[in-house]
């Protein structure tokens, strides 16, 4: 007769991966660069004005919901100022929500770019949410690779297929193979290859890309993202009237409607000028190769079952666009 083989662990070993509250639908109504805000009140009412139709076509989409669920939506804006910082958020910003209203939307949440790129000051010991992100993503070696391209580690790029290889510097070596195009994993057909620029550190710090800012974006509004098992980038809640002159001192995520539906959603649908229609390709290639924790993957899905929602494990599918245009 066997012992039987027990295995003792702390219990705090495992960390506890806190729930969040989901809408049915995150919608985007804007990310705008510093630039058009320079442009004045006019610029952001047109922008508004052109988005209102398409808002309502992605709220539509709750129609498919069953029977029982009352749609949940929240809406998000998200501002560019980890780039340029042309204005100030008490010049900024009610312009902004001004401009919303006049057109019938109402932003429930408010959030800054370099909230998805740097450290919380006021938490140190907190890794900064681009940081965490790219320790999660995980290559997906193209048929036939062989290893010698570098890791995106350490290069700063990511690609969605085999890059065309590098030429070699003797012709005699060259003879035997001749030039190869690139070509795209699971291509049906003919390739659409991507190579995305994730990072540079060309100045005294690494400068994270738009395209990877923005995946960590849909990570967060998907609720997707934990630091030790505790949620990252929740909404403060934001009543006072006044907004501060520096960027700053402003919390990354705002919660502008006190009642609003939850931040985070089963789905995204984000409303944007057509310009950033490479900028989500991009994305879509970055969401595809990173290692998302299990066990929030498992609380959304786990959630959406209790409401008779199928949702799918693959976070590409859980995103949408619309690129209206003239936007």
């Amino acid at each position: 007769m066997t012992e039987a083989a027990a295995d003792f662990r702390e219990t705090s070993a495992d960390p506890v991966t806190e729930s969040l509250p989901y809408s049915h639908l995150s919608l985007e109504l804007g990310h705008l660069y510093m630039e058009d805000f320079a442009e004045g009140a006019e610029r952001l009412e047109r922008h508004f004005a052109a988005v209102r139709p398409w808002a309502e076509t992605a709220r539509a989409w709750t129609a498919a919901l069953p029977t029982g669920n009352r749609p949940r939506i929240s809406t998000c804006f998200l501002i560019d100022d980890y780039f340029s910082r042309l204005s100030t958020p008490a010049e900024l910003l009610p312009v902004l929500l001004e401009a919303a209203d006049r057109a019938g939307l109402s932003i429930d949440y408010l959030a800054r770019e370099s909230g998805c790129a740097l450290a919380d000051p006021l938490r140190p010991d907190r890794t900064g949410l681009a940081e965490a992100v790219m320790h999660r993503l995980v290559e997906s070696p193209p048929p036939g690779s062989n290893g010698f391209r570098p890791p995106v580690s350490r290069t700063g790029w990511l690609t969605n297929g085999r890059r065309a290889p590098t030429r070699r510097t003797s012709a005699a070596l060259d003879s035997d193979g001749g030039w190869q195009p690139p070509r795209e994993t699971g291509a049906r057909g003919h390739s659409v290859f991507v190579d995305v620029e994730l990072w540079d550190d060309a100045g005294e710090r690494r400068t994270w890309s738009c395209a990877f800012l923005a995946a960590v974006w849909q990570l967060t509004r998907l609720g997707l993202l934990r630091d030790d098992g505790r949620a990252v980038l929740t909404p403060t809640p934001w009543e006072r009237r006044e907004f501060p002159e520096d960027w700053d001192a402003l919390p990354p995520l705002l919660r502008l409607t006190p009642h609003a539906p939850p931040f985070t959603a089963y789905y995204t649908c984000s409303v944007l000028p057509t310009r950033f229609l490479p900028v989500e390709h991009a994305v879509r290639v970055v969401l595809e190769q990173v290692h998302v924790d299990a066990r929030a993957v498992g609380q959304a899905v786990g959630q959406a079952e209790r409401e008779h929602l199928v949702l799918p494990v693959d976070v590409v599918e859980r995103t949408s666009y619309l690129f209206p245009p003239g936007l």
